[in-house]
This record gives structure tokens, C-alpha cells and sequence, in this order.
């Protein structure tokens, strides 16, 4: 169920009052309309990957009511072409679709770009949210969720994600390494590293207080979800995937170094000078 301000169906339910959601000319793809349909180009553009129509309808709408502009794909395969046509600000994605699993619809996006995901599903155990943060959503919602908080995640996601670096350098140099953060690009010794989003944000956390120690929880907050209560050992897998590709090994560590019981600390420029 979804509390959007208004009555709504469950997944067994039927929408009430007028369709909020019509056709277009792709059978396939459904698209709301809503009293800001003139200027839908200066709207944040979310597609909502999710079958059961007595959810999607009402959330869509709540979603224009928002100033968002809202495209809804019913199946996986759906969500992969529009994905690509549409260039969407961010994909809400549910996990249980008629074609497919939703996650590996998040893995093959977060293969593709770096358009900022939010799963939306009914499993809701610890396991399962680590494993979709892993995969690369920028967060996990469970069902029945509430449209407000859900908006609200919506419009955190993106100012994490697209706002500006607030004053921050764009280019970081520490040592041989160097982070772009406007162009999201990462060089060691002039080659350049390959790395998630989660990745790239966790380095330039790093690197920009290079020689601090940063708190796990500063990390978890800027990284993941400033309101993130699980575990955090998503945390530790990415450190050790990042680790990896700059080369580092945990037990003599050159750049990342574990301070432990309370986070981790980028080497100083001095350091990496010997």
C-alpha cells in the first residue's frame, strides 16, 4: 500500500476516482498527466519501474503534485529501453517484475550510468538492503511505504547526486592521484581507475581531508543515507573494493588506512611524498 495523502489500492485493490494515468501512443509506455504537463522539460524526470498499477496510478500522481514528472515502465525490459531513451533524473525500482529480478535491472543501469536508483520492495530484511547498496542503488525503500517519505528520499537522492560540490575543490591532488569531482574521474600515476559511484564518493570523502581521520558514520551519512540505521558493513566491502583498484593492500597500507573502532584516514600529501 501507499499513504499519498488519499485512498489508494493495495496490490489486490482497484485505483478510485478518475485514471490518473493514460496511454500513449507506445502501448507500453505510460506516462502521467497532470496540471504540470506544459512544462514538463523544467521537471526532474522519474521513472518508476513498478507492475501493479493500484500502486504506481496514485504514487505518479502524488509524484506531479511534487513537480516531479513521472514515467512509469511495467516490466524490465521496459525500464532498460526507457532508461535509455528518456535519460531520466532518477529510477524507483521495484524488485518483483513480471520479466525479471529487479536487481538485475539495478545492475545492468548501474553498468550503463550513473543515474541515481532507489529500490522499492517487499524484502526487507538487513541482508537484502546491504545486498541491493552493494549492487549499486542509492537507496532501499520497503513496502507499504509512505509517499511523503518516499518524495523525501527522492529529493535527498538528488542533491546528493546532481547538487553542487558547495565550495568544495573540483580537482584533488594527493600525491600520484587525482579526483575530478565535476567530472566524476579518477587518475593514479596518469592512468585512469574505474570505479562505482559509490566508489568515487567514497575516495573523494576521503581525499579531500586527506591526512584526517573520517568517522564511519560521516562516510555512511555522505555517502549512503544520512538517516541510515543497518549495519555497515556495505561500508567495509566498498573500502575493500576501492582498495583494490588503487592497489592497496590492507595489511601496508600506501593511500587508505584503517584506524580502527572509529573509521578510516587518506595518507597526508607528506606521506605519499617519501
Amino acid at each position: 500500500m501507499v499513504d499519498t495523502g488519499f485512498q489508494g489500492g493495495g496490490k489486490q485493490g482497484k485505483s478510485r476516482g478518475k485514471t490518473m494515468v493514460k496511454r500513449r501512443e507506445n502501448p507500453d509506455e505510460w506516462r502521467v498527466r497532470g496540471p504540470y504537463s506544459e512544462a514538463v522539460d523544467a521537471r526532474p524526470r522519474i521513472l518508476f519501474v513498478e507492475d501493479e498499477r493500484s500502486i504506481s496510478e496514485p504514487f505518479s500522481h502524488a509524484l506531479e503534485r511534487e513537480g516531479f514528472e513521472a514515467v512509469v515502465a511495467q516490466t524490465a525490459a521496459e525500464a532498460l529501453r526507457l532508461a535509455d531513451t528518456l535519460d531520466p533524473a532518477l529510477v524507483l525500482l521495484d524488485l518483483m517484475l513480471p520479466d525479471g529480478d529487479g536487481r538485475d535491472v539495478c545492475r545492468e543501469l548501474r553498468r550503463r550510468s550513473d543515474r541515481p536508483i532507489i529500490m522499492l520492495t517487499a524484502r526487507g530484511t538487513e541482508t537484502d538492503r546491504i545486498v541491493g547498496l552493494e549492487l549499486g542503488a542509492d537507496d532501499y525503500v520497503v513496502k507499504p511505504f509512505s509517499g511523503p517519505e518516499v518524495i523525501a528520499r527522492i529529493r535527498a537522492v538528488l542533491r546528493r547526486t546532481s547538487g553542487p560540490n558547495g565550495g568544495k575543490e573540483s580537482v584533488i591532488r594527493v600525491g600520484e592521484l587525482e579526483v575530478d569531482r565535476g567530472a566524476r574521474r579518477v587518475t593514479l600515476d596518469g592512468d585512469e581507475l574505474e570505479l562505482s559511484r559509490k566508489e568515487f564518493d567514497l575516495l573523494a570523502a576521503l581525499v579531500e581531508r586527506a591526512g584526517r581521520v573520517v568517522r564511519r558514520e560521516t562516510l555512511m551519512s555522505e555517502v549512503w543515507d544520512e538517516n541510515w540505521f543497518g549495519s555497515t558493513k556495505t561500508l567495509d566491502t566498498h573500502m575493500g573494493w576501492l582498495r583494490r583498484k588503487l592497489g592497496d593492500d590492507p595489511a601496508s597500507p600506501r593511500f587508505i588506512h584503517t584506524v580502527r573502532g572509529v573509521g578510516f584516514r587518506f595518507a597526508a600529501p607528506e606521506e605519499l611524498a617519501k
